[in-house]
C-alpha cells in the first residue's frame, strides 16, 4: 500500500474564486459589468437582465411660456396710442395727448389689457399707468367692455411667468374695485380666469425665519392671488364664492368668515 502525501492545495478557496474573475482576452469588458441598456417601459424589453427603463418626462405645469411679441406692442411701435411718457422732477408719468373720455374704451382698453403679457420696460409701465387712467377717469365706459377683456387677461395668466402674473392680478384689482358692476360681470367668466391661479395659489417661498421683501412690494404670487380672490368675492355678489370655490376647491371665504 503506498501512501500519498497530504494533498496541500496552493490557493484557498477565496484566492481560487478571485482568479477565475480575471479578464479573458477574448473578451473585451473584462471583468467589469456592461451598461445596462436603456429601453421603454411597459414591454418585454423591461424583464431583461441588465436593462434600465426609461423614466416618466417631466410634466412641466409650471414652466414658463416663451415671450411673445403682441398686439399692443406692435401698435405702440406704430404710434397708435395717444400717450407718452413725460418725465418730471416727482419722476414718470404717463401723459395723454388726448382727453381720456373722448377715447373708444370698445378699442383702446382691450389693446391695453392686451399689453399684460409685456414683461420688459417700456410697455409694463405703460399698460399699468394706462389701465389706472382709464379705469380712474372713464369708468361708466368699462362695463360694456368686460367681455373683450377676458382673452388678454387668459392669455397674460397663460404665461405662467411671476412677474407678468403679479401685473395682470394688479391690473384685475384696479378693474374689480374701481368700476361698478364689473365683479359681478366677471362671474361667468372665472372658468377662462381661474385655472391658472388655482395652479399658482399656494406658490409662497419658504425661508425660515427671514423676511420676504416681495410680499411688502407686491410682487409674491401666492399672496397676490389670495388678495385677487378675497376682492372677487367681495365684488362677485352672491354667485361669486360658489363659482370661486369650484374652480379653487382650497379657497376659504373671506366673507362668510
Amino acid at each position: 500500500m503506498v501512501l500519498l502525501p497530504p494533498c496541500a492545495p496552493e490557493l484557498c478557496g477565496k484566492d481560487f474564486r478571485h482568479t477565475l474573475k480575471k479578464p479573458s482576452p477574448n473578451y473585451p469588458y473584462g471583468y467589469k459589468t456592461k451598461k445596462p441598456r436603456v429601453v421603454p417601459a411597459f414591454t418585454i424589453q423591461a424583464m431583461q437582465k441588465n436593462t434600465k427603463v426609461i423614466p416618466p418626462p417631466k410634466c412641466s405645469v409650471f414652466d414658463p411660456m416663451p415671450p411673445r411679441p403682441t398686439l399692443f406692442r406692435k401698435c405702440y411701435q406704430r404710434g397708435e396710442f395717444p400717450v407718452c411718457i413725460e418725465f418730471t422732477n416727482y419722476g414718470k408719468r404717463l401723459a395723454w395727448k388726448v382727453p381720456i373720455e373722448k377715447l373708444d374704451f370698445h378699442h383702446y382698453l382691450p389693446m391695453f389689457f392686451d399689453g399684460l403679457a409685456e414683461a420688459s420696460y417700456p410697455y409694463t409701465f405703460i399698460v399699468e399707468r394706462g389701465i389706472n387712467d382709464l379705469i380712474t377717469k372713464g369708468s361708466y365706459k368699462v362695463l360694456p367692455v368686460v367681455p373683450q377683456l377676458i382673452i388678454p387677461i387668459k392669455n397674460a395668466l397663460a404665461t405662467k411667468r411671476p412677474n407678468v402674473i403679479c401685473h395682470a392680478l394688479r391690473c384685475i384689482q384696479m378693474l374689480v374695485t374701481g368700476c361698478d358692476k364689473v365683479g359681478e360681470a366677471l362671474v361667468p367668466y372665472y372658468r377662462q380666469i381661474l385655472p391658472t391661479l388655482n395652479l399658482f395659489k399656494d406658490k409662497n417661498r419658504n425661508i425660515g425665519s427671514g423676511i420676504d421683501h416681495t410680499t411688502t412690494r407686491g410682487e409674491n404670487v401666492g399672496d397676490l392671488i389670495e388678495s385677487t380672490l378675497q376682492m372677487l368675492e367681495r365684488y362677485g355678489g352672491p354667485d361669486a364664492f360658489i363659482n370661486i370655490k369650484y374652480m379653487i376647491p382650497t379657497y376659504e371665504s373671506s366673507v362668510l368668515n
